[in-house]
């Protein structure tokens, strides 16, 4: 059974384990900033160990953030990214939020869908670009 918790304990090293498992090329991170400034996290555990996550940020408004969606390999195609999404949703509505935002990449439209995310226009601009 997998257990998912909203704002549970997590460390630095259990997400950096998580990433590397499941993004290739990551590169071990101090998570420590990045949690702080979080209006939540969601995290999945079979077994004690992190198999699931994903991080909500905020505006400190109305408006917050889905960022890092993230299920390990072994986990995937059984619904447990969905049911991060949702219950980050449902966290962030009784946290104040009224939008929920994703940027993501045309492949995962689907995945999106699932979760209950419309289409809408977006822009992007990459900072790391002069």
């Amino acid at each position: 059974m997998t257990d998912v918790e909203v704002d549970g304990p997590l460390s630095g090293d259990e997400l950096n384990s998580l990433f590397g498992a499941s993004w290739p090329g990551h590169q071990d991170t101090d998570f420590g900033p990045v949690l702080a400034r979080s209006l939540l996290r969601v995290t999945a555990r079979r077994d004690g160990r992190l198999v699931g996550y994903v991080n909500v940020v905020g505006d400190g408004g109305v408006h917050a953030f889905l960022l890092d969606t993230t299920v390990h390999p072994d986990e995937r195609r059984q619904g447990l990214g969905v049911t991060l999404v949702r219950t980050a949703a449902e966290a962030a509505r009784a946290r104040g939020a009224h939008w929920l935002h994703v940027d993501f990449e045309p492949h995962l439209t689907a995945f999106h869908e699932r979760c209950g995310f419309r289409p809408t226009a977006a822009g992007l601009m990459d900072l790391t670009r002069p």
